[in-house]
C-alpha cells in the first residue's frame, strides 16, 4: 500500500510520501467531499454522471471545482493505469476527495482557499459468488444521521456508526428510516420489489442520489419493469416482494435477510427474486456499453 501511486495537489507520487496540513479544513472539519468511480476492465464507468454529482456536492458546499472534465478524466485515467500496472488489476474504485484546503481554524467558510485535491485507485471487491447466490443480509435502525444526506461529504461518522451495528451483527449493511419512511442505508441506496415494480425513496435532503437512480430507471426500462420513486413506508419494506441495494461497489444485490427474518414470501422467501436477477443481468450488460 505504501507504494500505490496517488495523486495529490498536482503531483502522482507514492502513498507513504502524500501529506497534508493539519489546518486542512477537511481534517479539521471534515469540510469537503467525495465521489467513487468504478472502473471496469479499465474503464470508467457512468463518469459523466459521477462528475455532475460532484459539482452538485461541491456547489452546494461553496467549493469551487478547480478541474474540467476533461482534466479530471485524465487523472482517473492516469491513476487506473498505474494501479493496473502495479496489480494487475482491471476493475478498480477511483476516490476522488476535495476539501476547502488550507486555513486558520474558524467555523466560517473562507474565501479565496485553493482547495486540497486527493485521488487514489484501489482494485474492485465485488460481491462475492455466494452473495449473488444466496442474497445478504441487514439490520434495521433510525436514521440518525445529519439532515443534508443529498450531500456526498467526508463528514460521515453519522455512516461509519451505522455500518458498524450491521458489521457488529454479522450483515452488510444497515437499512435507516426517518419518521417512518425509508431514506438509505449506511453506504448503499435501498430499492424494493412489489408486484414486479421496483420503488426507490424520492429524492430529497435526507438521500443521496446514488448514480444508480438513473441507471436502474433506464434498465427497467430496458426490462419492461415499472419504476417509482414515492415515499416508502417501513412497513412496506418490511412487507416487500424483495429488497435491494446499490452502489458502486455493490452494483445491485438482493437482501434477503432483515433483522433475522427472511425477506419475501412463498417459494421465493429468503431468496434473490426475479426483478433483482433481471437487472442484475442488465446490469452486466451495461458495464460493457457504457464505460469510457
Amino acid at each position: 500500500m505504501n507504494d500505490a501511486l496517488v495523486y495529490l495537489n498536482g503531483d502522482m507520487l507514492p502513498i507513504s510520501q502524500a501529506k497534508v496540513s493539519v489546518l486542512d479544513r477537511g481534517f479539521i472539519f471534515g469540510d469537503g467531499i467525495y465521489e467513487v468511480v468504478p472502473v471496469y476492465g479499465q474503464r470508467l464507468f457512468r463518469f459523466d454522471e459521477h462528475m455532475a454529482r460532484l459539482d452538485r456536492s461541491l456547489a452546494k458546499l461553496r467549493i469551487p471545482n478547480p478541474a474540467s472534465r476533461d482534466a479530471w478524466l485524465a487523472r482517473c485515467r492516469q491513476l487506473v493505469a498505474a494501479t493496473s500496472q502495479a496489480t494487475g488489476a482491471q476493475d478498480q474504485l477511483v476516490y476522488i476527495q476535495l476539501t476547502r484546503g488550507v486555513a486558520p481554524r474558524d467555523h466560517v467558510m473562507p474565501v479565496g482557499l485553493t482547495p486540497t485535491v486527493f485521488m487514489m485507485a484501489n482494485p474492485m471487491k465485488p460481491a462475492t459468488p455466494e452473495q449473488r447466490h444466496k442474497g445478504v443480509a441487514c439490520i434495521t435502525a433510525r436514521d440518525f444521521r445529519w439532515e443534508r444526506g443529498d450531500i456526498k461529504s467526508t463528514s460521515l461518522l453519522g455512516n461509519v456508526l451505522a455500518r458498524q451495528m450491521s458489521a457488529d451483527h454479522g450483515a452488510v449493511e444497515t437499512i435507516m428510516f426517518r419518521d417512518g419512511f425509508l431514506t438509505e442505508a449506511a453506504a448503499s441506496n435501498v430499492w424494493i420489489a412489489h408486484e414486479g415494480a421496483l420503488l426507490g425513496p424520492p429524492k430529497s435532503d435526507h438521500v443521496l442520489e446514488g448514480i444508480r437512480f438513473e441507471l436502474l430507471r433506464e434498465l427497467c426500462e430496458e426490462c419492461g419493469i415499472a419504476y417509482n420513486l414515492r415515499p416508502i413506508p417501513e412497513a412496506d419494506v418490511l412487507a416487500a416482494d424483495e429488497v435491494m441495494l446499490s452502489s458502486a461497489t455493490k452494483e445491485i444485490i438482493a437482501v434477503t435477510q432483515i433483522d433475522g427474518e427472511p425477506v419475501g414470501h412463498g417459494a421465493l422467501r429468503g431468496k434473490p427474486g426475479p426483478v433483482y436477477a433481471r437487472l442484475f443481468e442488465a446490469y452486466q450488460r451495461a458495464k460493457a456499453a457504457m464505460a469510457i
